[in-house]
């Protein structure tokens, strides 16, 4: 993810350590945070909801009930209002600064959003959505990565209807971490599936059968739904066909295989369920930013 290069001409570096430009739309502002050198132990809170997303380097976050962990370009993490957190900074230097956006959004502009999904995407399980209280980290997908790239340059732009677009992507980002959030709870779920939720049901089944060719019909058969109705249902649901879903969670499997630097790539690829060498590779390059053997080459070498 990449600043725009007008922030870069106007901000100003009055700090090494978590020098922040913001700037500001009628529903969200977007803090950008810069450190150019070691640190340890810097406390931040914010009144509102955050949305907070690693640009370059890297953090060590220290949050409350929560185990200190790597926070790394590519991740957000979504922070409740008025949460504490202390931050280390291991790596930061001039040449190499640490770089994090941190995305307020209006609680009022949050719960229209929530009761216009509740109207007209309605859970299957009879749960009305809601926007999560606890921290919630996760890797952004790409359409998450791409809302968040075009706010960055809504942000920093001086476009007279720049709110006005700035309200469809912040619509369209906090829906589809929802519909995320949605997903890897079912996926927690099936881990100790005791219910008899359909669609936990499914996910449970797909998790244990990656290997496996999974095809709708014989999904929406599991489940004892038509093709059309699975497909819709899971949809909503999930914010993802059922077959991106697959895809997703046979490259995350893929990614943790490629940590081994002894497991061939043949071997993890069709492990994973895939097919066709050629069509891994994309998937992989496109959620990874890296081919699978430049992957595991990077993992090999950070050990």
């Amino acid at each position: 993810m990449l600043l725009p290069e007008k922030h870069f001409r106007e901000r100003k570096l009055e700090n090494l350590v978590e020098n922040q430009t913001s700037y500001h739309l009628n529903n969200a502002e977007m803090h950008v945070f810069e450190t150019h050198q070691k640190a340890q132990q810097i406390a931040l809170s914010f009144r509102q909801p955050i949305l907070a997303s690693m640009l370059t380097g890297k953090k060590i976050m220290h949050l409350e009930q929560t185990q200190p962990f790597d926070f790394l370009p590519g991740e957000s993490i979504i922070l409740p209002a008025n949460a504490s957190m202390l931050i280390d900074f291991p790596e930061a230097t001039m040449q190499r600064p640490t770089r994090c956006l941190a995305m307020a959004i209006s609680l009022d502009k949050i719960k229209k959003i929530v009761n216009l999904l509740n109207e007209n995407l309605p859970r299957i399980d009879g749960q009305e959505w809601d926007f999560m209280d606890f921290n919630f980290q996760f890797t952004n997908d790409i359409a998450i990565h791409g809302i968040i790239q075009r706010l960055l340059f809504l942000f920093t732009e001086n476009h007279p209807s720049k709110d006005l677009f700035a309200d469809f992507m912040l619509k369209e980002l906090i829906i589809r971490i929802l519909q995320k959030e949605n997903r890897e709870s079912h996926s927690i779920q099936q881990k100790h599936f005791t219910g008899d939720g359909r669609l936990t049901d499914i996910v449970k089944y797909i998790h244990e059968n990656l290997s496996q060719p999974l095809t709708i019909q014989h999904l929406s058969d599991k489940a004892h739904m038509s093709e059309s109705n699975f497909y819709r249902v899971f949809k909503n649901e999930f914010g993802v066909s059922p077959i991106d879903f697959i895809n997703e969670e046979r490259i995350s499997l893929a990614t943790r295989l490629l940590r081994d630097p002894d497991k061939q790539i043949k071997e993890v690829y069709l492990e994973c369920g895939f097919n066709s060498l050629s069509y891994f590779n994309r998937l992989f390059k496109r959620k990874n930013q890296a081919s699978p053997r430049e992957f595991q080459a990077k993992s090999k070498a950070n050990e």
